[in-house]
């Protein structure tokens, strides 16, 4: 028989099933007498309950069962018979006024759009490039060499200055009250380094050891203290000690302390240069890959299904609720959080996953095994041991089919780039890592 579907709006069908009540009896009546082989019910002996008693206290629950299982069958046919790729659940309603003998139920649903994709020759990506020079290897050495420092206190005569790591005593009011963590003692923290406000480092900037100052500091209106932010309050530090810093020199007792093989300054270097080349790969590939996609998706057309947005908008919440309780809110699993902030992003999601499976598809650009294991072998090269890598991600479906997904993008780039109007730019290493 041919299904009849109904189109109610853009992507919302209907389609009306039908379910023969004999059907219905017969499942109902073969699972009750399997219920009696091993229900136990006072009075009675395993396997010889009555079956009118086990259908007074199972036939509903049974039924229920048995109905939701054949209406879903009947509408996994349906859909099946019709070729309609349906997403989300459809919602279903008993239909009155069925023909002798049947249940109907009219089931509404919603099917994946057609997607539509538009010629990439009209749309232009900044393709992105990015080199290691020798200033970006002289900053990764000074932060090795950092974190290996010494401090040693300084004179008495002699003032703080950046770098140096300070001992101090603070008190903040505000409105003459002290607030909850503006009181400290013997404090510390390095001048010059970020750890502190602005106007905290500059008040203790240019202080000897046993001086005193008081001064006004301003808290951002986005501070993460929500008790503090945007007040203003007064200060009164007190510096106990000052310690300047002693970085080790670059000789070969520094190198062969990082693990270098050959423990040359040449061989730091070509090591530092080898992973910071991966690290800009990576990074360049990934804002060119974001490029790609918005050019994809710019020239796609397509509806969206309401049923996967609102899917995604709780997987983005379920997430956020995870990263408070990771963060140790208290009761973040009930945590009042509008779900129309998901929306834009959740939208921006459904519609790429849908625009990249369908270029996939008719470009073929499925990830082969010779991929696959290029990628592994990439990730695994930074590793002490990239055999136990490979070995780690071949062994689980799971990690693999991450990695999958990932060289599925790279060639969707790929193909993206290939066709769309290209023009390279460069970048600095300072700006591609973030610390322009």
């Amino acid at each position: 028989m041919a299904v009849t579907v109904e189109t109610l709006e853009k992507l919302e069908r209907k389609i009306t099933l039908s379910v023969p009540l004999a059907a219905i009896q017969s499942e109902v009546e073969t699972r009750l007498k399997k219920v009696a082989r091993t229900v136990k019910m006072d009075g009675f002996r395993p396997g010889k309950v009555p079956m009118n008693v086990v259908a007074q206290r199972y036939g509903y629950s049974v039924q229920y069962e048995v109905l939701n299982d054949k209406v879903g069958e009947a509408f996994a046919k349906a859909v099946d018979e019709a070729g309609l790729r349906v997403a989300g659940q459809p919602r279903i309603s008993e239909k009155e006024g069925a023909a002798e003998g049947e249940a109907q139920f009219d089931a509404i649903f919603e099917v994946f759009p057609e997607v539509k994709l538009g010629d990439l020759a009209a749309a232009s990506v900044d393709k992105l490039t990015a080199e290691v020079d020798d200033v970006a290897i002289d900053k990764t050495v000074d932060i090795l060499r950092k974190q290996r420092r010494t401090f040693a206190q300084r004179p008495a005569a002699e003032a703080a200055v950046d770098g140096d790591r300070v001992t101090v005593d603070f008190e903040g009011k505000i409105d003459g009250e002290t607030f909850a963590g503006g009181k400290a003692e013997d404090f510390q923290f390095l001048v010059g380094e970020g750890q502190m406000l602005k106007e905290f480092e500059d008040a203790v900037r240019g202080m000897k050891a046993g001086e005193s100052k008081t001064f006004p500091l301003a808290f951002p209106e986005d501070y993460h203290g929500k008790d503090v932010a945007g007040k203003t309050a007064d200060f009164l530090v007190t510096v106990k000690k000052i310690e300047a810093a002693n970085l080790p020199e670059v000789n070969e007792t520094f190198v062969k302390s990082l693990g270098i093989a050959d423990g040359t300054v040449e061989g730091l270097r070509a090591d530092i240069k080898k992973n910071l080349e991966r690290e800009v790969k990576f990074r360049v590939l990934a804002r060119n890959k974001q490029a790609a996609m918005d050019a994809l998706v710019s020239v796609a057309e397509l509806e969206l299904p309401k049923a996967s947005v609102q899917a995604e908008v709780g997987r983005l919440l379920q997430g956020a609720r995870a990263e408070l309780q990771q963060r140790g809110i208290k009761d973040a699993e009930k945590a009042e959080i509008p779900e129309d902030v998901f929306l834009p992003q959740a939208e921006r999601r459904v519609r790429l996953g849908l625009v990249v499976a369908e270029l996939v598809k008719s470009n073929k650009l499925e990830a082969t095994p010779e991929q696959l294991k290029a990628h592994v072998d990439e990730l695994a090269a930074s590793y002490e041991k990239p055999e136990d890598v490979v070995r780690w991600y071949f062994g689980d479906r799971q990690r693999l089919a991450e990695v999958e997904a990932v060289v599925i993008e790279n060639n969707v780039t790929e193909f993206v780039l290939s066709k769309a109007k290209v023009s390279d730019k460069a970048v600095s290493f300072e700006e591609l890592m973030g610390q322009a």
